[in-house]
């Protein structure tokens, strides 16, 4: 039986691998990739970005209030940061503290279309610190695939 009867329903069809889609599904309704004219300055999403993410390691602020704007892969590295400063200040005896900190300057790359590359500088009473972030035009928005707090 190689193609569906007339009581057959088509989706029976489609479980089954035997009908011919005219397009591919994954690159019609997957993550569409966006040139940069048609997406938003980066600056503010990245001073806000380096922000929250230096609070979700000081234990200030919940690593889910990030997931629309990372990827996967930056939401499961940063979980493992989160982790590891929770339990060193378990160790200490120290309890989380929203950090007071000054965004410093931004150097944008623009490698290709509709990717950001940028470092920002972060600075706090003790010391300066500079968070590398990845920005990739995605659906029409901003969304990072790699931070890196050095």
């Amino acid at each position: 039986m190689n193609s569906p009867t007339a009581g057959e329903p088509a989706s029976h069809a489609r479980a089954s691998g035997q009908a011919h889609l005219p397009f591919d599904p994954e690159q019609f309704f997957g993550r569409q990739t966006t040139p940069t004219d048609e997406l938003p300055p980066p600056e503010p999403l990245l001073e806000n970005l380096t922000r929250c993410v230096m609070e979700v390691l000081a234990g200030a602020r919940e690593l889910d209030q990030l997931a629309r704007w990372i990827s996967e892969d930056v939401y499961k590295h940063l979980l493992k940061r989160q982790v590891v400063s929770a339990r060193a200040r378990q160790v200490k005896g120290l309890q989380a503290v929203r950090p007071i900190l000054k965004i410093g300057h931004i150097t944008l790359f623009e490698p290709r279309d509709g990717v950001v590359e940028a470092v920002v500088m972060v600075h706090q009473r003790t010391r300066s610190r500079a968070v590398a972030i990845r920005l990739e035009g995605m659906d029409h928005r901003w969304r990072a695939t790699a931070i890196s707090v050095l």
